[in-house]
């Protein structure tokens, strides 16, 4: 039955320092929903239907406010920035000066610092568009915060279309050199949220190679083939089928967190980064990019979290396939570079795209 597409708004919540956070709910004309907030830019819920046509909300979150305020380890649904991932023992350089980070994730800065772009409230304009329901954030990042040069204009557009797609728009500018890696950190469970394990999910990601990590999650610097490893996923595999393989990185990892170097590099228009599929519900998940990496992280450190509809997300209760660049690249001069100089604009596109398959019946007898 046809919907008529559409953004609602209502108050989320209260700031600790008194402003008002926003919900914003978009819907296109198949009765596919996100509710995204202006607090940290959170995509707070996403429906879409499974093979029979039932809807379900398939990312982990929470249902206030409070929750996201309370929580600063999951990241769940954020907008992350300036620098999305790990940066080793929250030190860079540029342009020969020396920068420093807060440590919020011992011993690196994680994910933008202490008070990330999860932490800030955006200001919102919502719109409907011929491409469908749109929200638009803006926020502006001083110079110095987090220990970032520069004063970064930053515009970040989330757009429903009418083909079940999510589509992030990303756009930054500066007023001095600065670096910026910017990444949605959805965790999904295409099953629904707090329906249980995604180890039966099977996963393809478009990428021959991946950047190997040390014991503290950082990069070595070495680019290096997936062929031959628990970590190849150029063809679909079970989450879990060699999740616990004997294997060094897995091990650092504590299962899978890694960065998939895309096949085809950063691109001009969005090419096909991903796949998932959930047997059990027939819903696909595609992703699309510009972006040359994507980090694969199968909810290692989920650990009895209180979410949704008191759901309790449990260890590898969901998987986030967050478009980036790779960790650590200021400090790896061979990896592709997150400098952004003032006259130039960052800008990198993703689109999460919802389908469903069919059971695949046995074959009768011949």
């Amino acid at each position: 039955m046809a919907v008529t597409p559409g953004i609602t708004q209502r108050p989320f919540g209260k700031l600790p320092d008194g402003r008002t956070a926003e919900l914003f709910t978009l819907t296109n004309g198949r009765g596919m929903q996100v509710e995204i907030t202006n607090y940290g830019g959170i995509l707070v819920s996403l429906k879409v239907p499974d093979r029979n046509g039932h809807f379900a909300d398939v990312l982990l979150g929470y249902d206030t406010l409070g929750g996201y305020l309370h929580d600063h380890a999951t990241y769940f649904g954020a907008l992350v920035g300036r620098f999305a991932n790990r940066i080793a023992f929250g030190r860079f350089s540029l342009d020969g000066h020396s920068y420093t980070l807060p440590i919020n994730n011992p011993p690196n800065s994680l994910h933008g610092g202490t008070v990330g772009f999860n932490r800030r409230l955006w200001q919102a304009h919502p719109e409907l568009t011929p491409q469908g329901p749109r929200l638009e954030l803006r926020y502006t990042s001083p110079d110095g915060e987090e220990g970032y040069p520069g004063t970064v204009k930053v515009r970040v557009d989330y757009t429903l279309t009418s083909e079940n797609g999510l589509h992030i728009d990303y756009f930054a500018t500066t007023d001095k050199d600065t670096i910026i890696n910017l990444t949605s950190h959805g965790y999904f469970n295409l099953s629904g949220e707090g329906s249980g394990s995604i180890l039966n999910t099977e996963l393809s990601v478009d990428a021959h190679d991946y950047t190997p990590i040390n014991a503290n999650l950082i990069p070595t610097g070495a680019i290096s083939p997936v062929a031959g490893t628990p970590l190849d996923f150029t063809h679909a595999t079970p989450i879990g089928e060699r999740i616990h393989a004997d294997n060094a990185q897995l091990k650092f990892a504590g299962g899978y967190d890694f960065n998939y170097v895309l096949n085809g590099g950063a691109t001009a228009t969005p090419k096909e980064a991903a796949e998932a599929y959930d047997p059990a519900s027939g819903r696909v998940m595609q992703v699309f990019t510009t972006q040359p990496g994507l980090q694969f992280y199968s909810g290692n450190f989920l650990n009895g979290v209180h979410g949704k509809h008191g759901h309790i997300y449990g260890f590898r209760s969901g998987f986030a396939l967050e478009t980036q660049h790779f960790p650590d690249s200021p400090n790896h001069p061979n990896f592709p570079s997150t400098e952004l100089k003032p006259g130039q604009e960052y800008h990198e596109s993703t689109t999460y795209v919802f389908s469903t398959r069919p059971v695949l019946l046995p074959a009768g007898p011949k």
